[in-house]
């Protein structure tokens, strides 16, 4: 059997919480995307967002503060422990969520962040709980109205979004889907289910030779495949899966098989290719645990998954904020989740 993904080490641990660190308290550079409805909404990020200001982007500063939390939790005795509470005790409060929940509750903002920082927004709060319970109440305003966006979304989304960036249905769903498991959401649990079985459950043959593309950061084929991983038995979905990717033991698609090339690392869309690679090494390592044990496919997965991980992982550059700025979430995802 393949070797699997290497442990996180507190070392490793330590590198990616002083990286957080640092970005989710850089307002600048910004990239932001604020619907102007007067004059009255052109104002610095950190005004816009007390609580997500930096790392960036919006939904990159969730998923860094869902990183820091991830982390702590892991490795409680890590160093950087006591500036991570600094920093969550700054940035999550009832002042600051209030604001964060009205702006997406203003006129023309109902897709603000949709689905992806969404996703993550539920995942973090999701962490929150398992950390500090205070935090994820103070969370709680900005998580209903996220779930009830959800709602609306799922039920008049008639045909999935499928490529591999931040309109991706299958992550968003996945990761909505797992929220709802854990509050014991069963209304949300049940149309992520259907919608899913719906728009992904006959699916045969999936075209997966035409990935990448050249800005990916999510594989469409393979985030699908996690998706029906969650919502089918295991018998299921291994039938499910042979049909999907049905050359998969002939070593076919080599493209989705085998990273993919990422030419110009610190270039902001191309980079994308990293996120990638990291997002194909994570769900490749889930499919070869959901698959059989006696299942030939289970090496032909995990092979793949520590070939993505190993071709990503040099490539995260710490002192290139392109990169810095949201990578290593995915990264700690691939390792811990």
């Amino acid at each position: 059997m393949s070797a699997p993904l290497p442990a996180l080490t507190p070392q490793m641990a330590s590198v990616f919480a002083r990286l957080a660190l640092d970005n989710v308290r850089r307002e600048y550079p910004r990239a932001e995307f604020n619907l102007l409805n007067s004059a009255d909404d052109v104002r610095a990020p950190r005004d816009l967002h007390p609580a997500f200001y930096g790392s960036f982007d919006w939904h990159s500063c969730v998923h860094q503060h869902w990183m820091m939390v991830r982390l702590v939790r892991i490795f409680p005795q890590l160093p950087e422990r006591s500036a991570i509470d600094l920093v969550l005790r700054e940035n999550l409060t009832v002042a600051n969520l209030a604001v964060e929940t009205a702006y997406m509750a203003s006129p023309g903002r109902p897709a603000f962040q949709r689905p992806y920082g969404w996703a993550w927004a539920l995942k973090l709060e999701q962490e929150l709980r398992c950390y500090d319970a205070d935090f994820a109440t103070v969370m709680g305003p900005l998580v209903a109205g996220i779930r009830e966006g959800f709602m609306h979304y799922f039920r008049s989304l008639t045909y999935p979004v499928r490529h591999g960036v931040h309109a991706n249905t299958a992550f968003a769903t996945a990761f909505a889907l797992n929220w709802a498991r854990s509050v014991g959401d069963q209304e949300l649990k049940l149309l992520c289910t259907s919608r899913a079985a719906a728009w992904f459950g006959r699916d045969r043959d999936y075209p997966a030779h035409l990935e990448p593309c050249g800005e990916d950061f999510f594989s469409p084929a393979l985030v699908e495949a996690g998706l029906m991983g969650r919502i089918l038995p295991p018998v299921a979905f291994a039938q499910w899966f042979a049909q999907f990717l049905p050359h998969l033991a002939k070593g076919q698609p080599t493209s989705l098989l085998h990273p993919a090339l990422v030419s110009d690392p610190g270039d902001p869309k191309i980079g994308h290719l990293i996120g990638l690679n990291l997002n194909r090494a994570w769900v490749w390592h889930r499919l070869s645990g959901l698959l059989p044990a006696q299942d030939a496919l289970r090496e032909v997965c995990a092979t793949a998954s520590a070939e993505h991980f190993t071709a990503a992982m040099p490539l995260l550059d710490a002192q290139d904020f392109t990169r810095a700025h949201w990578l290593a979430s995915f990264a700690v995802y691939a390792l811990t989740e």
